[in-house]
């Protein structure tokens, strides 16, 4: 891919006066939350989205500024696919929603579901999983995922029960890299036939390969904007040298565009990716909306619907505070593209 042109930068100032703050509510609370917030950048080479979640520091705010001005200001790697798999995202919903949120991903064959949701039981994971399985058929792929809200214990306990119902892998099932370790260990003697893969093991680590040095997972998670953009992403996989999962931070149509590039840029890619989360927003700042059809999305540049930005404006303060933290966040980002090889 293209070296980013620092170079060609406006400055602070205008930077943020050409930003776009957007408030996108969602149609299931997911994440804890239930208005996605996102500020889009126009560059010469596309638009770029920064939307780090409010509660993540400058610094580690700064990973996801610096994969938006590589998407605007710097070129993508050449395509190895003209099309790439995505999987329907079920929320933690009780099991009778289950079909109406399926419902919502076209044609998609793999589902991942969110597990360990605070507040909520193993019953009430496996009662939702069985309600997907139900639905989608003894075919689809089914992933779930746990944020890493597991304790050691009770993850090896929740995937002997999860198993039954066939699982591709369990995603961050365990908080750290160690746990993770343990639990492939111990999923191994009980015999369990459940991958692991590691997601905040990875977008959140100082060491993201640490976890393949410690033979802790079998797939590894990536998004493009905690990683700091395609490039570092591609790296990271490439170093790690195992099967990997692209996924979305949540992001809008414009975000979503960076994954489907990365993952149509692997050299493999053997699992259907979870870049199909737009389908949980209300509606896109693209038209048409960035969402699967048949199961597949594919490469290529997006450009927001000025229509769209506008019906989606966040209120004047939340604006602010975005553009509040651009201005914070710009120098550590500048920081880290000039750190790139």
């Amino acid at each position: 891919m293209g070296a980013v042109d620092a170079d060609s930068f406006p400055d602070t100032a205008a930077l943020v006066a050409g930003a776009h703050v957007v408030s996108l509510p969602m149609r299931t609370r997911f994440r804890g939350i239930t208005v996605r917030e996102a500020l889009l950048l126009e560059g010469p080479h596309g638009w770029g989205e920064f939307s780090p979640f409010v509660e993540y520091d400058d610094e580690e705010s700064s990973r996801w500024l610096a994969a938006a001005l590589e998407s605007g200001w710097s070129s993508w790697p050449e395509p190895r696919r003209d099309a790439v798999a995505v999987n329907a995202t079920v929320p933690a919903v009780t099991p009778d929603a289950v079909p109406a949120v399926l419902a919502r991903f076209d044609g998609c064959t793999t589902a991942k579901v969110k597990v360990a949701e605070p507040g909520q039981s193993v019953d009430d994971d496996v009662d939702r999983v069985a309600a997907v399985r139900e639905a989608m058929g003894s075919s689809a792929g089914i992933r779930v995922d746990a944020n890493g809200h597991w304790d050691l214990d009770t993850a090896v306990d929740a995937l002997a029960r999860l198993s039954r119902y066939g699982l591709e892998y369990a995603e961050q099932p365990c908080r750290t890299v160690d746990e993770l370790a343990q639990l492939r260990k111990r999923l191994a003697r009980n015999g369990i036939d459940v991958r692991v893969a590691a997601d905040e093991s990875i977008r959140k680590a100082d060491d993201p390969l640490r976890v393949a040095r410690l033979e802790a997972a079998d797939v590894v998670v990536v998004k493009v904007a905690p990683l700091g953009g395609v490039g570092p992403a591609l790296e990271i996989i490439d170093a790690c040298g195992l099967p990997a999962v692209v996924s979305s931070a949540l992001d809008t149509g414009v975000g979503i565009s960076a994954g489907v590039a990365l993952a149509a840029a692997l050299p493999d890619l053997t699992f259907a990716c979870g870049l199909g989360t737009v389908g949980l927003l209300e509606h896109d700042v693209v038209d048409p909306p960035v969402v699967p059809v048949r199961g597949l999305l594919h490469p290529g540049r997006v450009t927001p619907d000025p229509a769209l930005l506008s019906r989606a404006a966040a209120p004047a303060d939340r604006a602010q505070w975005w553009r509040e933290r651009l201005a914070r966040c710009l120098p550590l980002a500048l920081s880290r593209l000039e750190s790139r090889p």
